[in-house]
């Protein structure tokens, strides 16, 4: 029995590595669909695609995070809330909704800085798999969520 606070997250693979998004931030699982482009966008701005009566602007994760792109059946597309805007990114696989105890979640170690270390809250680690539990907040600066909101139309 557990006498912690659970918390629930989207578990996600990007390349072989799992990772994490709070359920209170992902909005939508989507089946990816190639993304409008748009003229003059920034470079982690893949395009927009459909979402609700409108468009959001679509970037790809493992771009983003350094990783390689390749297209698969299992590719998704997940939406997101950002504060006040949505944004989809590209994952390779969605896993599982998974609750977590949150004494079971540690922070990132030490030596996990710079870049990597705004992207990521924390790490849970379970037998056999540690899933990296990121920011989605912190996915994009407030310099990219500019001009993201500068690049849609």
């Amino acid at each position: 029995m557990t006498t912690g606070d659970e918390l629930q997250f989207v578990l996600f693979r990007l390349g072989t590595q799992s990772f994490a998004l709070s359920i209170f931030q992902v909005e939508r699982i989507l089946r990816y669909e190639p993304p409008a482009a748009l003229p003059n966008a920034p470079d982690f701005l893949e395009g927009v695609v459909p979402y609700g009566s409108g468009v959001v602007p679509l970037v790809d994760l493992r771009k983003r995070l350094g990783l390689p792109a390749e297209l698969r059946e299992e590719t998704r597309v997940m939406v997101l809330q950002l504060e006040e805007q949505h944004v989809a990114v590209v994952v390779d696989q969605v896993l599982e909704v998974l609750r977590v105890d949150t004494r079971t979640i540690t922070p990132p170690p030490p030596m996990v800085r710079g870049l990597a270390a705004e992207y990521i809250s924390g790490i849970i680690a379970r037998p056999g798999r540690t899933t990296v539990v990121l920011n989605a907040a912190r996915l994009l600066s407030s310099t990219e969520r500019l001009a993201l909101t500068e690049a849609l139309p």
